[in-house]
């Protein structure tokens, strides 16, 4: 699952990355809003973490100009403004929730999880597949109750899949959401990671569509 974070002050921007990080996602960093615009209009985010005073472009501008043209990844505003009328400024633009600076980090971590969670429609924070678990607030996966241990691109992969089941998932798709925009993978690195991830949950319960994708198997397949 990849996260764009668009924040001014540099140590938290890096605070924010390295939190998120180690919570299983791609991360990339914009510092002002018209950089984070761009990123927001050109690339596919799983989520947005969204400030608001931010230099070039004001973060209520930024989200509108994403709302108004049709994209629709949930975006969190994180600002130091307090006020009723600014958190209403960034509803109105179109977030999808708000936290309010201070605040805890974690905190941060579990809203993103949940909002992503919704989006693809799943209300429970474990996402189940036949005997295969995943649990978003934790970053466990388990296989018939017995954890399956997982690198970060492995998770991201069987994440991004369980998010949403059912659905073909083109290579470009998949790449796009386990690869931050810095990263440079070799041509053939999905698919060592998928033939990876296949030897611990078990080759069948990730399908090849010839000329399309991967597909995660339905229950049948535990």
């Amino acid at each position: 699952m990849r996260v764009l974070i668009v924040e001014d002050e540099p140590a938290l921007a890096f605070q924010l990355q390295r939190l998120l990080e180690s919570g299983g996602f791609a991360v990339d960093v914009a510092y002002d809003g018209e950089d984070g615009w761009h990123l927001g209009d050109t690339e596919p985010y799983d989520a947005v973490v969204l400030d608001l005073g931010l230099p070039k472009l004001d973060g209520v501008s930024v989200l509108g100009r994403w709302r108004e043209a049709g994209h629709t990844m949930p975006v969190l505003i994180l600002t130091a403004r307090s006020r009723w009328s600014d958190k209403m400024a960034g509803f109105n633009a179109g977030a999808d929730d708000y936290l309010t600076k201070p605040f805890e980090m974690e905190e941060v971590l579990y809203r993103l999880r949940a909002l992503i969670r919704r989006a693809s429609g799943h209300a429970q924070p474990e996402l189940a597949c036949g005997p295969l678990r995943l649990d978003t607030n934790s970053g466990r996966v388990g296989l018939d109750g017995v954890p399956v241990q997982l690198t970060a691109q492995e998770f991201r992969i069987l994440a991004y899949l369980m998010h949403h089941p059912g659905k073909v998932v083109s290579r470009t798709e998949l790449m796009e959401h386990v690869y931050d925009r810095l990263f440079d993978p070799d041509s053939n690195s999905l698919e060592v990671l998928i033939g990876r991830l296949r030897r611990k949950i078990g080759p069948e319960r990730i399908e090849t569509i010839r000329g399309q994708g991967y597909r995660l198997a339905g229950p049948e397949a535990g």
